[in-house]
């Protein structure tokens, strides 16, 4: 089997771990996606946010976290006294993985080989920001910051400590609420998430 070249992240600022990131070929998503989708906020964020991976907005716009899970997370920010502006958001893998379906492109779930293969970018990137605390949004997040065996159904609203000597806040990805079934209490799992934002604040 061809072994893929290892991520190497440089030393330096975040715009030049960005430029970087697009020449990035440690995992075969790149071969598919748009562009690299690598992070946007404050370069000494007190919270940084993390995500799975970019959507198919993201991954035409360049930008995290800007369709439909996006605005409802704006949304929940706001509500817990978040201002988005003054956090620094970033997807634990950074292309959109996809299958397709017509003319549509599918979220694919990344598996832990190409979880692995992006870990070194989140990790220059926690490195560079040192933020006081981390939100991981939904379980590929939680399990790329906290290990494996995570499960947020679990945790939670939890803070728990990580290897960055950083704790992170374990809470649900905002499109978990998008797909909710017909019948749900869709304002009460809204209400639920905001609760869990707070304990950032």
């Amino acid at each position: 089997m061809l072994r893929m070249p290892e991520a190497n992240p440089p030393i330096g600022t975040l715009a030049k771990l960005a430029r970087a990131a697009e020449t990035c070929r440690a995992c075969p998503l790149w071969k598919n996606a748009t562009q690299v989708v690598f992070g946007e906020g404050p370069a000494k964020a007190r919270i940084v946010i993390v995500g799975e991976q970019p959507g198919d907005q993201e991954d035409l716009a360049g930008r995290p976290f800007v369709g439909p899970a996006g605005k409802l997370l704006d949304r929940a920010l706001a509500a817990a006294g978040l201002d988005r502006s003054e956090v620094y958001v970033t997807n634990a893998v950074k292309h959109f993985k996809w299958k397709p379906s017509g003319k549509r492109r599918l979220h694919a779930k990344p598996n832990a080989r190409e979880m692995a293969a992006c870990r070194p970018w989140l990790e220059a990137q926690l490195n560079r920001i040192r933020p006081a605390l981390i939100i991981c949004l939904g379980a590929s997040a939680a399990q790329s910051i906290c290990g494996s065996g995570i499960k947020v159904t679990q945790e939670r609203g939890k803070k728990l400590p990580t290897e960055f000597g950083i704790p992170a806040l374990i809470t649900l990805h905002p499109s978990a609420l998008l797909r909710l079934p017909e019948g749900a209490d869709r304002e009460a799992e809204f209400k639920r998430f905001v609760a869990d934002l707070k304990r950032a604040v």
